[in-house]
């Protein structure tokens, strides 16, 4: 790979992600002019000086219109287009389109077309087809940034470099092969440490030669762990390598926006995002909501607080759905008003935009029914109507862009550890229980603290935990050495740990800990696991407590702690379930059993309140006003947004953005409302009493 980074190599020094400080919010989307002639335009951009949008993205799948002919450029026709945008005071990030090759690519270079599990190599004819580690793939992506770096880099309007798209595609072709091989010589030295490592004398596949290794191909039976977990993570480094040569390719050109690659939630994972994070300048997002029920309203608050805490402050939501949006089963459709209160959701929670995809509903192609903020029928519609109500909004909420200058962005007590190990180990086939989702088992955390009121941030394994009163390890299976020691520190510090189930259970290989589960967090958490009982689809048993637990049990010893609450069935009965040990001025709970939400709601709560972590606003949550408060340079912002039912009144020392009206007196808000209210940093804001003030179905 001339040129690029050598396979397993280290990535060049870089800090952490810079705190994005547009002077308005960022609202538009994705923009695919090439999909439409001059006349439309002309059109889409008079519409979005209607709708008030001040950003789109360009250029994402546009790699056939931009180089035609391997190594022929046509860059005229954006030009264009940036014209048309900067004339109308228009902002654009600007991609690098190599997420989908064009067919000229495949044809001159097949070899770099990615390979299946079962050895099936693909073909041209959708997006994300490319091996990531084929040299011609990763030259050609070098020199079409390099192209768009040299050409555009000095244009007034741009705002920043969106490289590639939803970095993920997985390959196991013999390119693949090669890297793979380098990565691990890098990790683990020598073959003798590998097959120690992976445990090879199970299975006769000790390694003796270092071309004997593969990725994880279809097999006839189930692979090696350790090999499956180590495959997630080169992919990860591999794909990494890949952004850091198209971002250096265009630092090289002179250009100095800031470069960022949008990470992809929920529903699959194939980055370990902390390390993503600190080779960007700004981390941005795509966030599609998987329901439509009201659960929806947390996984706005799971994705944006997730986010905030890969970047450690502000960052940018990149694409999110207007409307409706194809899940292949379903289709998940927002109204108007969620449309708007899920925007200001994820600016609550330190985005700096409210970005789609896209901007105009494409007539053809795979994502012809992916809505757009304006819809097939046009602007004339109830729909573009609302997109124009939601630019006027953000408008007046340019205020909330300003950073405070120290202290975290929203101030939380408790947070929750997240690393893609456990999303990864947890997708290892056979164990105990293959329908425990690790993605799932998290935001079930999160949404707990989420229905409390209760700021959350999510943590880096080994980071700096010590602010946080309240830590909560949910479902993480592998632990090094380090991680433990930790874990150890913060509880030994004053800390108050909370470890569910499946957490800890083997080292970063996958190699079971000896001695009884939870492996190495046996001493920490004073307890000692036998066996694991999980429950049958369905069952749901009951803790002595009032809990109900479902899915998940154990048959636990609890010599080093005192015991919270007892299984209530079977021949556990009475056996511990959930514990408590004291370590140094800190405490280390241990959920052996699976929590139904309404329990787990309750048990954290609880711990809450004993600890005296304070929900945002009191009694916010019951009432369905989900309350987030907002740190700024000279005044903070309470955002404040009605998934209820009846109207509820607010009492503060402030005034609201979106009305001005001022909320001392009392500032009523409507069911699906919203109000943003600015206050000094040392305002409170309290529920005002009154009919006004009654939960749903009071």
């Amino acid at each position: 790979m001339s040129g690029g980074i050598v396979p397993g190599a280290p990535l060049p020094e870089r800090g952490a992600p810079v705190p994005f400080t547009p002077e308005q919010l960022l609202f538009g989307g994705d923009w695919s002019p090439e999909q439409w002639d001059r006349a439309t335009w002309r059109e889409d951009v008079e519409l979005m000086r209607r709708a008030r949008v001040n950003t789109v993205t360009l250029g994402v799948f546009s790699w056939a219109c931009l180089e035609p002919r391997e190594g022929e450029y046509d860059l005229a026709w954006l030009d264009e287009v940036i014209d048309l945008l900067e004339e109308a005071g228009i902002g654009y990030f600007l991609a690098t389109p190599t997420a989908s090759p064009p067919p000229w690519f495949t044809r001159a270079h097949p070899e770099a077309m990615p390979v299946r599990p079962d050895g099936v190599r693909l073909t041209h004819g959708s997006r994300d087809t490319y091996a990531i580690s084929a040299p011609a793939y990763r030259e050609a992506s070098r020199r079409i940034a390099a192209v768009l770096g040299e050409h555009f880099g000095g244009r007034a309007g741009l705002r920043g470099w969106h490289l590639h798209n939803e970095y993920g595609t997985l390959d196991h072709g013999p390119h693949a092969a090669r890297a793979f091989r380098t990565w691990l010589q890098a990790r683990y030295g020598d073959l003798e440490t590998l097959n120690a490592q992976w445990s090879t004398a199970f299975w006769s596949q000790r390694y003796g030669d270092w071309e004997e290794i593969t990725p994880p191909q279809d097999t006839q039976y189930l692979h090696n762990p350790a090999q499956l977990i180590d495959f997630r993570r080169f992919s990860s480094d591999e794909m990494l390598a890949a952004m850091v040569e198209q971002r250096e390719a265009i630092r090289a050109t002179g250009s100095r926006a800031p470069i960022t690659t949008n990470f992809m939630l929920p529903t699959w994972n194939h980055l370990e995002q902390w390390s993503w994070a600190q080779q960007q300048d700004v981390v941005s997002i795509d966030h599609y909501l998987d329901t439509t029920a009201p659960d929806a309203e947390t996984h706005v608050a799971y994705g944006a607080d997730l986010t905030r805490s890969w970047a450690g402050g502000s960052w940018v939501l990149m694409e999110q759905n207007a409307r409706g949006i194809s899940l292949g089963d379903r289709t998940v459709v927002k109204s108007a008003q969620r449309m708007l209160r899920n925007s200001i959701g994820y600016i609550a929670r330190g985005s700096q935009s409210s970005l789609f995809f896209q901007w105009r509903a494409s007539l053809g192609g795979s994502e012809q029914w992916h809505s757009g903020l304006v819809p097939h029928a046009g602007d004339d519609t109830e729909h573009f109507r609302a997109v124009c109500a939601l630019g006027e909004t953000l408008e007046r909420l340019a205020p909330v862009t300003a950073l405070p200058a120290d202290g975290p962005l929203v101030a939380a007590e408790v947070a929750i550890a997240w690393h893609a190990d456990g999303w990864w180990a947890l997708e290892t086939p056979h164990l105990p229980h293959d329908g425990i989702r690790y993605a799932e088992e998290v935001r079930a955390i999160h949404r707990s603290f989420w229905r409390a009121g209760i700021p959350t941030d999510f943590a880096r394994p080994g980071s700096d935990v010590s602010g946080y009163r309240l830590l909560v390890v949910p479902c993480l299976y592998p632990l090094s050495e380090e991680e433990v020691s930790w874990l150890e520190e913060y509880v030994a510090g004053g800390g108050e740990l909370v470890v569910t189930f499946l957490s800890g259970l083997s080292d970063p290989s996958l190699r079971i800990v000896p001695g009884g589960y939870p492996g190495a967090l046996r001493e920490l958490l004073g307890v000692r696991v036998e066996e694991m009982r999980p429950l049958p689809a369905g069952v749901q048993e009951g803790l002595d407590d009032g809990s109900v637990i479902e899915e998940w049990a154990e048959l636990l010893e609890a010599p080093g702690a005192e015991v919270l609450a007892a299984y209530t069935h079977g021949d556990l009965r009475g056996r511990p379930a959930i514990t408590r040990s004291a370590r140094g001025a800190g405490h280390a709970v241990y959920l052996s059993a699976r929590l139904r939400q309404d329990s787990r709601d309750r048990f954290l709560a609880d711990l809450c309140t004993r600890l005296g972590i304070a929900a945002t606003v009191a009694g916010a949550a019951e009432r369905g006003l989900e309350a987030v408060r907002r740190r700024g340079a000279g005044a903070d912002h309470l955002f404040l947004l009605h998934h209820g039912d009846k109207e509820v009144t607010v009492r503060a020392e402030g005034t609201d953005l979106l009305t001005g009206v001022s909320a001392a007196e009392g500032l009523v808000i409507a069911a699906g409302g919203v109000a943003v209210l600015a206050l000094a940093p040392d305002a409170e804001a309290s529920l005002a009493t009154g009919p006004a003030a009654m939960p749903a179905g009071g």
